[in-house]
């Protein structure tokens, strides 16, 4: 503690002999004077952690004396110690971004709470959260060999996030370790629980909220109890991703229900996607509307028929609402959406597709600057986030609460960071995915995939008579034997969707109201 040093500022800094004193017995060290000049002066000169700060004193105030200390040391955490507790001396200290505010008389404790808050906060919460995870890791191993259902699976999935944001802020890497190992034993038993109980989830009604009733079971209904909904679908948001958005997203709306959802197989956009739109499985989509689907190994977009996709499924379920339909996939026509947004005020329902989560996670493949910004899941949700702070699809959510829309926020699937190769030989037809592939004569190793030898049983659709689909599991990919090395190396460590993992198939859906 004895290379802690403490500015302290009061015109009757006798008086506070005693306080001194127990912070110096604390190990605290203390340097005094009785002026805003001085303690100017005295912050120009040398580096403090800390300073107290009177705010009645005769000549420069406390507030004074603040400004021009801040604009010298302006990350020098100051505490604002009055007598006043008037309310625009407290704004005004708090504009001034302050690090805590004490009311006279004060006591050594208070002193000293507030000198472990400031300068202590990081190591006492670190040591706190490493203690708190390690009493809930035996609480998850537990749980986990004693799992049985999909609704277990997502209580699981949202404290192992929790964790994972939790212990992101501090120090320990070897508590993350631990945290990543849970994860992996997590996606590997989960990977056969999905195994097991896939087929039957598509087939019954026994199963989850899966992408194809999610608009039916969940969004529908409160479109129908609302004078007006945006739906904002941002692709490949996993729920790690979600939980940092939603902080911002709060300033705006308050969250009335969350709804976590599992993404069909394959989890990739033009399955998971135009399922959550046609209310359809792959299978019906292709025999009831031949002229909107395409499989793998089709020419064009995968995606081009989400909304009439949308309008035949309201067609069907005989819901004739006024909709708008918008994808954006780039800043133009995000900022265009933006500057027409109010006329979509009279919809019964407003459309958003965003892309750019998807966009981040291919670019990290491609790109090598994107690959350092993303290196690891903690790099990779501070860049949602950043891109989320500054986008216009924050503007979107800020003028539909101008409005009084409800909110609904979900997607299409996750995506996992891979890091195994798994070798897959298949005529040249086979499909590019790497976590998921789907042709004839398919090889690969039995126990690093789900196989499904007839598409049909999974309500899928086959290419050829032939044609089987593979899931990779955990975080493996997919690899050729040829040219193995180099393709390796280039997709290790990025981030890819289509395959069984908890980030792929567990995402949210939330329902938001405005404030």
């Amino acid at each position: 503690m004895s290379n802690i040093s403490i500015l302290w500022v009061d015109d009757e800094i006798d008086i506070l002999k005693p306080h001194i004193l127990f912070l110096e017995k604390k190990g605290y060290n203390v340097s005094t004077c009785n002026n805003g000049a001085d303690a100017v002066d005295m912050c120009t000169e040398n580096n403090y952690d800390i300073l107290f700060l009177d705010e009645n004193m005769p000549g420069l105030s406390g507030l004074q004396t603040l400004t021009e200390i801040k604009s010298v040391r302006p990350n020098l955490p100051v505490v604002m110690i009055t007598k006043s507790e008037e309310e625009y001396i407290m704004e005004e200290a708090i504009g001034n971004k302050i690090a805590d505010y004490l009311i006279k008389p004060v006591n050594p404790h208070q002193i000293l709470l507030s000198l472990k808050k400031n300068l202590d906060n990081s190591r006492l919460v670190s040591e706190k959260t490493t203690s708190n995870y390690q009493q809930e890791f035996r609480k998850i191993a537990m749980d986990l060999a004693m799992i049985n259902s999909y609704e277990e699976w997502v209580d699981i999935y949202k404290r192992l996030v929790y964790w994972e944001l939790e212990l992101e802020t501090i120090t320990d890497s070897g508590m993350v370790e631990i945290l990543e190992s849970q994860k992996q034993e997590a996606n590997s038993l989960f990977f056969k629980f999905v195994k097991k109980n896939y087929r039957d989830w598509v087939n019954t009604d026994n199963g989850p909220i899966l992408s194809n009733t999610l608009f039916k079971k969940v969004v529908l209904p409160e479109v129908k109890k609302s004078k007006g909904t945006l739906l904002v679908v941002i692709d490949n948001l996993r729920y790690d991703q979600f939980n940092i958005l939603e902080k911002t997203i709060n300033k705006y709306y308050k969250k009335q229900d969350e709804v976590p959802y599992f993404s069909i197989l394959p989890t990739a956009t033009q399955y998971a996607r135009n399922a959550i739109f046609s209310g359809l499985m792959p299978l019906e989509m292709a025999q009831k509307h031949p002229e909107y689907w395409k499989n793998d190994t089709d020419e064009g977009g995968k995606n081009l028929h989400e909304e009439d996709f949308l309008r035949a499924q309201l067609d069907r379920l005989r819901q004739p609402l006024k909709f708008s339909y918008h994808k954006i996939t780039n800043l133009r026509s995000g900022k265009q959406l933006v500057e027409t947004f109010n006329h979509l005020k009279n919809n019964d329902l407003t459309v958003v597709v965003y892309n750019f989560v998807d966009m981040l996670s291919h670019a990290k493949t491609e790109m090598e600057v994107i690959k350092e910004l993303a290196s690891d899941d903690k790099a990779y949700r501070s860049l949602t986030n950043s891109w989320f702070m500054n986008s216009p699809l924050l503007e979107i959510i800020q003028k539909a609460q101008d409005l009084g829309l409800k909110l609904i926020i979900t997607t299409d699937h996750g995506t996992i960071n891979s890091k195994f190769p798994s070798k897959v030989i298949g005529d040249k037809n086979i499909s590019s995915n790497l976590r998921y592939k789907t042709g004839k004569s398919l090889s690969y190793e039995e126990k690093e995939v789900f196989a499904v030898k007839n598409p049909k049983e999974i309500q899928l659709p086959s290419i050829h008579m032939t044609s089987s689909f593979i899931f990779a599991k955990e975080d493996f990919f997919f690899a050729y034997p040829n040219n193995y090395n180099h393709f390796v190396k280039y997709y290790k460590n990025t981030y890819q969707h289509g395959g069984i993992s908890l980030e792929e198939m567990i995402i949210p859906c939330a329902i938001f109201e405005p404030k």
